[in-house]
């Protein structure tokens, strides 16, 4: 710039009108040391940057290192407690179905963390969990359930909620409801309420054998309203002799922050 700076001078003290080619020299040493400064400032801003990406995803893969590794270790956990309860119950004098629905239990805890691991443990889209706890209950020949619903991203507690429930809830209908017989079908289908902010979710089972009110309260039917009240919602259960029906209103904010007693 000193060069620039000399050139200039000397054209605003000299009487005579500068040369064309002294103004294209001063102009080109700008040019010059312009495109110099600004090499450097790009140079310097690609660097930052560089280094502010290798550090993401430095964090980025450790991040899914741990929750790999704690993927691993819950599930390892899990399959210990199925082992435990097999060997516990395998003598136990009527225990088989006490024994099955611990294992069933399990799984479906299971196929949750492997859905919060594809997430991040994050969040997850309803859709996507109704579908993968109803997955093995599905028939490969004639679908037997009809899922319907809006997107609706929730946190990870509700995730767990939503599949400990509805595996429940197909547990029931192919042992008493609906998908024990051939031609029985469910209905799962949700919608948004946004004026009350809420979620209204539904299972309705259609062609099934005639249902009945049970005698007692089972321990699968307090599950469901346990997990329903974890998530602050409101849980009805019908039993409509042309189809059970199992209705979920809950607040939008349980399914979107962590829902504490």
């Amino acid at each position: 710039m000193v060069e620039v700076d000399q050139l200039r001078t000397r054209r605003q003290l000299s009487p005579v009108s500068p040369h064309p080619q002294d103004f294209l020299a001063a102009e080109n040493v700008s040019l010059r040391l312009l495109l110099a400064q600004a090499e450097i400032d790009a140079q310097g801003l690609l660097t930052q940057a560089g280094i502010d990406a290798r550090e993401r995803e430095t964090a980025d893969k450790l991040q899914k290192l741990i929750l790999e590794e704690l993927h691993h270790r819950i599930k390892n956990t899990l399959a210990t407690v199925s082992a435990i309860a097999s060997q516990s119950l395998r003598n136990v004098p009527g225990a088989e179905h006490a024994q099955h629905a611990i294992e069933g239990r399990l799984l479906a805890l299971g196929r949750a963390h492997d859905l919060l691991l594809q997430a991040r443990w994050s969040s997850a889209d309803l859709e996507k969990i109704v579908r993968g706890a109803t997955e093995a209950f599905e028939s490969p020949d004639v679908p037997r359930f009809t899922i319907r619903g809006p997107s609706v991203r929730v946190t990870s507690g509700a995730v767990i909620a939503f599949a400990m429930t509805l595996n429940e809830l197909c547990t029931n209908t192919t042992k008493f409801g609906a998908l024990s017989v051939p031609g029985g079908r469910v209905e799962i289908c949700w919608e948004l309420d946004a004026e009350m902010q809420r979620l209204h979710f539904k299972w309705a089972e259609q062609q099934g054998p005639a249902v009945r009110a049970p005698d007692k309260r089972s321990f699968g039917t307090r599950l469901i309203e346990t997990l329903g009240k974890q998530l602050r919602g409101e849980v009805q259960l019908t039993y409509d002799p042309s189809g059970f029906v199992y209705l979920f209103n809950v607040p939008l904010a349980s399914l979107t922050t962590v829902a504490s007693e």
